[in-house]
């Protein structure tokens, strides 16, 4: 942690599973201000589900995330479960092998007042957390891979939207924020058109202008030139390279790898749920360690 700053967000052994699958199997991470964190890591291995996980469009199913100081999620009630039913087990065990039952069951004892404290305080964790979730998304800007423009409404519109209804700014100073924003990526021009008259690129550049507006702490990108023509890309790129350098917090899962060497400054290789490898771009492009990294950049660079 750098001079002993408070991160911006810090995720402690995060969760995700999908039924019986487990996508997320462990995720430790503090993002920092001012960061810029491009993780990467092959299909289905859990980089998008992290993502919508650290605004909580997805509920984790353990560990714990914190926002600006905040715990905005909470769960480890599910691993003491387990460790209960292993203990019940153990127990069982010992009683027909002559084991330390008087020792289990003082585990088990614990393990249950563990249990109950932990619901309690989870419990109550959730519950503020979702009466407080617009305001923290409010402060968690997101750009997603399809754009998710409102096609009925004007770029103006779709901009101004939430800082009128989630910030309450009046409309006059919301379109002048509008407008400064759409200048700054070349696009003051089409304010009054409708999203379908604009190219991917544009599009993309728009949704960046959209989640500027609410004036976050941190952006978080979910593969945001995945579905760009090849031409389009560049013209993405520039403005998070620009907004990079005025010192916005930034998470972005990319398959750029030029934009993970040359603008972030942190990378980190997602694989099997877990961070297999974390390190500054010069280091992990020249010198990973993890032989399953060494194995995914011999094929993607």
């Amino acid at each position: 942690m750098k001079n002993n700053q408070i991160p911006v967000i810090s995720v402690k052994d995060l969760k995700k599973d999908f039924g019986n699958n487990k996508v997320l199997r462990g995720v430790n991470i503090d993002i920092n201000k001012g960061d810029v964190v491009a993780v990467i890591g092959p299909s289905g291995c859990g980089k998008s589900t992290f993502l919508r996980c650290l605004n909580l469009l997805e509920e984790p199913t353990g560990g714990e995330i914190v926002f600006n100081n905040s715990i905005i999620f909470k769960m480890y009630c599910n691993e003491t479960k387990e460790q209960i039913k292993a203990t019940q087990k153990e127990i069982a065990f010992a009683k027909k092998n002559g084991g330390d039952v008087e020792g289990l069951t003082k585990k088990l004892n614990e393990l249950t007042a563990l249990l109950a404290s932990q619901k309690t305080e989870e419990k109550q964790i959730v519950k503020e957390s979702k009466k407080n979730i617009n305001l923290h998304r409010q402060k968690i800007g997101m750009v997603f891979q399809q754009f998710n423009l409102f096609p009925h409404m004007t770029i103006m519109d779709n901009i101004t939207l939430a800082p009128m209804k989630l910030k309450k700014m009046p409309k006059d100073e919301a379109q002048l924020l509008a407008l400064k924003l759409l200048e700054k990526v070349g696009l003051a021009d089409r304010a009054s058109d409708y999203p379908s008259a604009l190219s991917g690129g544009q599009k993309q550049r728009v949704a960046i202008v959209r989640s500027l507006a609410m004036e976050p702490d941190v952006i978080l990108f979910d593969e945001p030139t995945s579905a760009l023509d090849p031409e389009m890309v560049g013209e993405v790129l520039n403005v998070m390279t620009e907004l990079a350098r005025s010192g916005m917090t930034m998470v972005v899962v990319t398959h750029e790898m030029g934009f993970a060497r040359e603008v972030a400054n942190r990378v980190i290789f997602i694989d099997e749920g877990v961070i297999k490898e974390e390190n500054n771009p010069k280091d992990f492009f020249a010198s990973p360690k993890n032989p399953r990294l060494v194995d995914f950049l011999s094929k993607v660079l």
